[in-house]
């Protein structure tokens, strides 16, 4: 049985992962990326406390000894259903079972303006681009002397009041308060903001009251700006514009309000339901074509009766869903029953600062903030981490970041444009 899996993020690489040894499965998964990386801590390698190596691994060196699986750097042009082919950027690859991992991408809501001049949160490379930016701007701030334009360069808006929006925020008031003025005397009558702007009502919306309230609490104490039930609708001439009328200055758009997934040439359009998400069943095959499944953030999966209107996209549904279907393909080798996919929801957390996070637990209905759900979050991440490695690397920064409140990885490296394709 030869599976093709596109995308190796969580529920790529869990499936593979599950698939390892098994002689009568060949795997091959294609990724436009010759590495893995660990989504939730982006926000930390594009503020400086990690370095990229510690929330990624390359595949190759991953699949290294692991005999039925295969990886092939490329990107998705475009699949032909009726002959079980994929055309790649640099190639074809044919599949008895194809496998849709693609996870999702940033989405502006059609705002033009905002997909060109702000900061998305997604990729590492966006990690890498983002913390160069700030960087670069702060150097830009110790040299002026127009007030007004210092303010623009120093203020930093982050739109999207979820789990990334409330953490990338907390960083960046962690940091404006340890670390700006200590390395950049020059700002030290420089008046510097963090606000988090969301269109709901609350914060982390999908989180318990408890949690919502303790997170608006604690981002307020470490001097963060939240307005809620305000929504960008522009962002022009370093000026971004909201729905009701206010404006806020500033060099610095940080976009972690909303993802969508992907459009796939050959998958046909009655495959796809909300959110451009591919429809399956509840083994996660995609209605209308066959022999080509997705899981994670690119699918909506019926027949869970606890989720009627789809999974939520967080990393825990594509894990699960990854190893469910793993199953699957190992029960159609031996003939045996199908299993179909149903959530187990182990909950959800977010970091706000340094010793302050909030964790809800849903059976029982458990809720932490503070330290003890601080150290939550630290074990679950640094656990979900693919290799020791990473584990072990990204602990020690953490180490040394809460000892000394700081971290010496503050590097502008840019790439040559030459040596870039």
């Amino acid at each position: 049985m030869k599976i093709v899996i596109i995308g190796g993020g969580f529920a790529g690489i869990n499936l593979a992962k599950e698939l390892v040894n098994q002689p009568q499965i060949q795997v091959t998964l294609v990724d436009k990326n010759n590495y893995n990386f660990f989504p939730p801590l982006i926000y930390q390698v594009a503020t400086a406390f990690l370095e990229p190596s510690s929330i990624s691994y390359p595949f190759r060196k991953f699949f290294a000894g692991k005999k039925n699986l295969s990886f092939r750097l490329g990107e998705l042009l475009s699949v032909s259903p009726t002959e079980k082919k994929i055309t790649l950027s640099n190639g074809d690859l044919e599949y008895d079972y194809l496998v849709f991992a693609t996870g999702a991408e940033t989405s502006y809501f059609g705002m033009e303006n905002v997909m060109k001049n702000a900061i998305p949160m997604k990729t590492l490379n966006d990690a890498i681009v983002m913390r160069n930016t700030l960087l670069k701007n702060l150097e830009k701030a110790a040299i002026c002397k127009d007030m007004r334009k210092r303010r623009k360069l120093l203020t930093i808006v982050v739109a999207g009041g979820g789990p990334t929006g409330v953490e990338v925020s907390g960083m960046f008031a962690e940091m404006r308060k340890n670390i700006l003025l200590k390395e950049y005397p020059e700002l030290d009558t420089s008046a510097s903001n963090v606000y988090l702007v969301d269109g709901g009502d609350a914060l982390l919306a999908p989180m318990s009251k408890e949690s919502q309230k303790d997170t608006l609490e604690a981002l307020t104490k470490l001097g963060v700006v939240v307005k809620l039930n305000t929504k960008v609708v522009d962002y022009v001439d370093d000026t971004v514009m909201f729905e009701n009328g206010e404006t806020i200055k500033t060099k610095n758009l940080i976009w972690a309000a909303g993802v969508s997934a992907k459009i796939f040439e050959g998958i046909p359009k009655e495959s796809y339901g909300r959110g451009r998400r591919m429809a399956t069943d509840e083994f996660n095959k995609v209605n209308g074509v066959d022999h080509i499944y997705a899981i994670g953030d690119t699918a909506i999966t019926a027949g869970d009766k606890n989720f009627p209107d789809g999974h939520p996209q967080v990393a825990q549904v594509a894990i699960q869903q990854g190893l469910n279907l793993a199953k699957n393909f190992k029960a159609m080798v031996t003939n045996k029953p199908l299993k179909p996919f149903a959530y187990n929801d182990k909950g959800s957390m977010a970091i706000i600062g340094k010793a302050k996070a909030v964790v809800d637990l849903p059976s029982p209905k458990w809720h932490f903030k503070g330290f003890f759900a601080w150290i939550i979050w630290l074990f679950i991440h640094l656990i979900s981490l693919i290799t020791y490695r990473n584990r072990l690397n990204t602990f020690w920064n953490w180490m040394v970041a809460y000892f000394a409140k700081d971290q010496s990885l503050r590097m502008i490296i840019r790439p040559d444009k030459k040596t870039q394709n």
